[in-house]
């Protein structure tokens, strides 16, 4: 079984809220909740858990993970494939972790969002979310390495958990974190090493990218309405939420884990070219969200510009990274 020695408590106060107009008034978060109804998977069945799976027993695929293999990566050459099982493990711990915070703020949507439509397609995603944790433990289980939850991941989710205001879920949870797991999915699906997680990966992707547009159309028109401060508010919180979103990807953890160098780790996963490229893509829908609901503000652009999240105007297109290649660019994803 999976140890990972601790656990999250939050208090919140939240407001139930219950809408007695039973409506379709919301066409397009009914047509995702049609969809969510249709698109429903069993984790037991539709996935092929016979494949032995033996962590490090062969090398992993070529181009999974971030490939250290520049001149200033702390990984010897003799540990390259070893170093790619263990950011499979700590990236698809990451999942797990992230998949029951989405699971608990999820639940939390059905109970707060003003209107119909948002609460039962908020309770389908309910659903999606527990079998992605299902498929993931089982993984984890299975694979017998697992990673404890990234400590910024576990701030990022305290700090959803801890809002009444119903946006502000949507903001963190919808939009950030799924956003960032919308690529990431989109990225292990094609990189990581062995069949299984490759058909869970895809599985869930199809759902995330329904639940990130859940996320954008519901808030589709909603910042328009607040006022300066309410947006200063949520500019904050997006600016609070980037920056530790891009500190899961330092990469910590792996190199305690091997016994590597930390400092020059962490070096290496922030200003290496093909990491920062990497850390782009993982943002690039998030990116276009926030464009798309008006909230990338010249604030929030230059300090996703600062942590290098978003390219600088005039810098070019970078390089892609052998394991980025394939993958689809901000705006369509």
């Amino acid at each position: 079984m999976i140890s990972v020695p601790q656990h999250l408590s939050v208090e919140s106060d939240v407001v139930a809220r219950m809408s007695w107009d039973y409506t379709d008034s919301r066409t397009k978060l009914r047509e995702l909740y049609e969809k969510g109804k249709a698109s429903q998977w069993n984790a037991d069945t539709d996935i092929d858990w016979t494949p032995e799976l033996v962590f490090g027993a062969e090398p992993a695929r070529a181009g999974g993970g971030p490939a250290p293999i520049s001149h200033d990566s702390p990984v010897p050459a003799e540990l390259a494939d070893h170093f790619r099982w263990e950011y499979q493990a700590w990236m698809t711990s990451q999942f797990l972790h992230g998949e029951q915070g989405a699971l608990v703020a999820t639940s939390r949507l059905v109970e707060t969002v003003p209107d119909l439509d948002a609460k039962l397609y908020a309770a389908s995603q309910v659903t999606d979310e527990a079998r992605h944790v299902e498929a993931y433990a089982r993984y984890l289980d299975k694979l017998g390495h697992a990673y404890p939850i990234n400590p910024a991941l576990e701030e990022m989710l305290r700090t959803i958990l801890s809002e009444s205001r119903w946006d502000m879920i949507y903001l963190g949870m919808q939009i950030i974190v799924e956003g960032l797991a919308l690529a990431a999915f989109r990225w292990g699906g094609a990189s990581f090493a062995d069949p299984i997680i490759r058909q869970i990966t895809e599985l869930v992707a199809r759902d995330e990218a329904r639940h990130v547009a859940f996320g954008v159309v519901s808030l589709d028109g909603f910042y328009k309405e607040l006022t300066s401060a309410e947006l200063g508010d949520r500019e904050e919180f997006i600016c609070e939420a980037g920056l530790l979103m891009s500190r899961r990807f330092q990469l910590e953890e792996i190199w305690q884990r091997m016994g590597l160098d930390v400092a020059k780790g962490v070096r290496y996963a922030t200003q290496n070219p093909s990491m920062v490229a990497f850390r782009q893509l993982m943002f690039s829908k998030i990116v276009s969200s926030l464009r798309r609901l008006g909230l990338l503000s010249p604030a929030v652009r230059q300090h996703f510009e600062e942590f290098a999240l978003i390219r600088r105007p005039g810098s070019g297109r970078p390089a892609a990274a052998p394991y980025t290649s394939g993958l689809r660019t901000e705006g369509e994803i």
